[in-house]
């Protein structure tokens, strides 16, 4: 499938529970080092809270995620940011929850309860959004052929990124992931044509 779900926007919420505050951020991020710099920009907005715990998911194939529970009992506060992500299927997001304690304790259950409540609120208020996995050709071919080449690449799901015609031309098309295999299929029954992937 080259479907996946991530956030349509940035959100955020508030939560309180037996007198802690839960302050909670769904945030769009697209690789780990994305979301290891926007952990430490609230790490250090925060720096006065008890607990900054935080969850993401990286990728369309949603392979690549880690957690942090950061000082509260191991499994309580990670764990439910990132069930909350997986429960929506989302990719290519950070949840942080700030807790500042309130002086009552919770208890494992009641943390774990807080955490994923907090989660699914910033969640709920950033809404989903489905997107597609895209891959993207750049293709060198002679003025020639240019006609086969373009009636091929007249699609509605396939964008020219760019394109430029001499003796040799090159284009440079963006299609969904699940046409690629039609697409390059066809292509490369142009002769002398030359097709080479590059990052979308």
């Amino acid at each position: 499938m080259d479907k996946y779900y991530t956030i349509e926007n940035a959100g955020s919420s508030r939560y309180t529970e037996k007198m802690s505050r839960f302050l909670s951020f769904a945030l769009p991020v697209s690789s780990a080092d994305a979301a290891k710099a926007e952990i430490k920009e609230y790490q250090n907005r925060y720096h006065d809270a008890r607990h900054v715990c935080w969850a993401y998911m990286i990728g369309p194939d949603r392979k690549e995620w880690q957690l942090n529970d950061n000082g509260e009992p191991s499994g309580t506060a990670g764990k439910p940011i990132l069930g909350q992500i997986n429960s929506m299927e989302l990719t290519d997001v950070l949840v942080v929850v700030v807790r500042y304690f309130g002086g009552i304790k919770l208890g494992t259950s009641g943390l774990i309860s807080a955490y994923r409540e907090a989660a699914r609120l910033a969640l709920e208020e950033a809404g989903r959004k489905e997107c597609r996995q895209m891959r993207r050709l750049g293709l060198e071919f002679s003025y020639e052929t240019a006609d086969s080449v373009m009636r091929i690449i007249k699609n509605p799901e396939v964008t020219i990124v760019s394109k430029t015609f001499d003796n040799m031309c090159h284009a440079v098309v963006e299609f969904p992931l699940d046409l690629e295999t039609e697409l390059t299929g066809r292509l490369s029954k142009v002769e002398g044509i030359m097709i080479e992937t590059t990052e979308v």
